[in-house]
Order: C-alpha cells, then structure tokens, then sequence
C-alpha cells in the first residue's frame, strides 16, 4: 500500500493554488514539498537558497526538514512576497527565513557565496541563473532544478546539468521535470 508522506504545509499549499486561481498568476507551488524537507535534512543543510516564493510553501518546508538551517527565499511579486511573510510568521518561522523581494537577478549578487542546497522553482530555468547559483553554492552543495521539462533556455539548463564535468545530476520523476544535482 502506498503511502503519501505527512505534509505539515499542506494548507499553504492549498492556499498557493487557491490564490493562481483567484489572482490569475503563476504561483504553482512545488508538488513534494515533504521531500524538499526530506533533501535538506540529508544534506544536514545550514544555509539555503531559494528562487520563486510564491506563498513560502517550499521555504517553509526547507526549514522544516533542516531545523538548524536558514532560508533565502526571492519572490518577485510584491503580493507574493507579503503573503509569504504572513504564512511564514504563522508558522514561527520568520526568524529563520527571509524572503528577498526583487528580481533574481537583482537580488543574486547581495547574497553570499556558500550555500549547502539552492532551489530553483521560478518559472523557466535560463543558463545565466544557473552560473549564478552555482557560484553560491559551496562545493559539494545541492541544487534541486524544477521546471527542467519547459523547452527553450530550460534545455540548455539541462544539458548543463548532465554534461557530467561540472555536475552530478539525476532526474526525480519520470515527466523530466526536476533534477537534484551536486556540484562537483
């Protein structure tokens, strides 16, 4: 018998897929966040980044799986951004995550380098971005890549990933979706 893990942010991500269909927008939330929570963890994460807010489902989850670790988590989307910071406060863990309002690429480089696991869920993947984090992750450190399977700028991301020199990274899900790859 197959069973779904514990989602402890399953209302927030309810709430993520109410608010795309009120406010017409492209907040999809991460479909697994337990196993967002689940990677952190068996990185022993410290110090996470995050690339698409949304309402805070996935920070959240990140927080969650690595108790000792803080999330930077950039939302674009000023609504997005207040939301987040509401469901985030409400679960106590504002003191831990903090969401960066602005455009990624505006928001990148005030970050520090050595980041243990990085996320991008932002829309599609671009190959700019990707060098981007990979240089603020540490060696050694994760980077959980979703929206792999959109064609154009996302293929080139994927190709990057599995060329095999500056990556190790295998596919989550059968649909091409989501690659978890480790810096070499």
């Amino acid at each position: 018998m197959k069973r779904a893990p514990a989602d402890p942010f399953a209302e927030v991500r309810k709430a993520t897929d109410r608010h795309r269909a009120q406010h017409g927008c492209g907040a999809y939330p991460y479909d697994n966040g337990p196993l967002l929570g689940a990677l952190a963890a068996a990185t022993n994460a410290r110090r996470i980044l995050e690339l698409g807010t949304a309402l805070g489902y996935t920070a959240l989850s990140f927080a969650y799986g690595a108790p000792d670790s803080t999330v930077d988590s950039i939302e674009r989307d000023p609504e997005h951004v207040q939301l987040a910071r509401d469901n985030i406060a409400a679960a106590g863990l504002d003191h831990r995550i903090a969401v960066h309002e602005g455009e990624f690429t505006k928001v990148l480089p005030t970050l520090d380098p050595g980041y243990d696991l990085a996320f991008f869920d932002g829309h599609t993947p671009v190959p700019a971005l990707h060098t981007t984090l990979r240089n603020l992750l540490r060696t050694g450190g994760m980077l959980i890549t979703a929206n792999l399977n959109h064609g154009g700028s996302a293929d080139a991301v994927s190709r990057a990933l599995f060329e095999g020199k500056r990556w190790r990274s295998a596919l989550v899900d059968e649909q091409g979706e989501t690659a978890i790859s480790v810096k070499l």
